[in-house]
């Protein structure tokens, strides 16, 4: 069963037969999690860094910023039973595709913005894919906790 998960959203399962994947992740960064006791896994695929643009937006859609997207996708990952200390945590994307002069930074922001909030949270990224110009598909098999990135240039696990 494959679930796909739009920009600006996030899912959870404890489903082993579920993938969860996302596509077109260009300044956007997405999140996976997975714990290998439970076998809880989750993608989040969020757009900009801060929600203080647009308070409205973060409460009624989270996944769309940071800071308010990466705490609902743990809290719900915490409700189906992972564990924060087992979690192993893999990030792609932060690309600037269409900003080639570095004006608004979007992907460096995103992905800054990612690091601050982990660092405060003690939480430690495993492996990424991150930065450069190339669009990205963010994959992750629920049941091994298998992540993949597929880009141009072909797909390598995280």
């Amino acid at each position: 069963m494959v679930e796909v998960i739009d920009i600006a959203d996030l899912a959870v399962t404890n489903e082993p037969q579920a993938t969860l994947v996302t596509h077109s992740l260009g300044s956007c960064i997405g999140i996976t999690i997975w714990d290998p006791e439970t076998h809880v896994g989750g993608m989040l695929h969020y757009m900009l860094p801060s929600s203080v643009i647009s308070p409205e937006k973060g409460k009624a859609k989270p996944a769309m910023f940071a800071d308010t997207g990466i705490p609902a996708l743990f809290r719900a990952a915490y409700e189906l039973g992972a564990v924060k200390k087992r979690m192993v945590v893999k990030v792609a994307g932060g690309s600037s595709l269409l900003d080639d002069k570095g004006t608004f930074n979007i992907g460096k922001r995103n992905y800054i913005a990612l690091r601050k909030i982990f660092w405060k949270n003690g939480v430690l990224i495993e492996s990424e894919d991150v930065g450069g110009a190339v669009s990205r598909t963010l994959r992750l098999n629920v049941g091994t906790g298998k992540v993949t990135v597929k880009r141009r240039d072909g797909e390598v696990e995280l």
